[in-house]
């Protein structure tokens, strides 16, 4: 059931933007969640250590796929429920 919540989450990433613009440039988030955060996005960028190799085509990339919706459902589990309540985001 995650993958299908994970395959969702991709394809309506877009509406998530703003959600994602307020939990950064909100007082209601503290710094050092904002912090974690950023630490997450920035150590997948640096260090991109596969599971699978990016070679195996679709498998590959779905698996850097897999663990960037990871991180982004961190940050939405980190965020106050104010701002999930406004945008209507919940993640279990």
């Amino acid at each position: 059931m995650r993958f299908w919540r994970r395959l969702k989450f991709i394809f309506k990433f877009h509406k998530s933007i703003p959600f994602f613009k307020e939990f950064f440039f909100s007082k209601d988030v503290t710094i050092s969640k904002k912090l974690a955060s950023v630490l997450l996005i920035a150590a997948y960028a640096i260090f991109p250590f596969d599971a699978i190799p990016d070679f195996l085509l679709f498998f590959g990339i779905l698996d850097d796929i897999m663990l960037a919706t990871i991180i982004l459902q961190q940050i939405v589990k980190m965020a106050p429920p104010s701002i999930k309540d406004k945008y209507d985001i919940n993640i279990k």
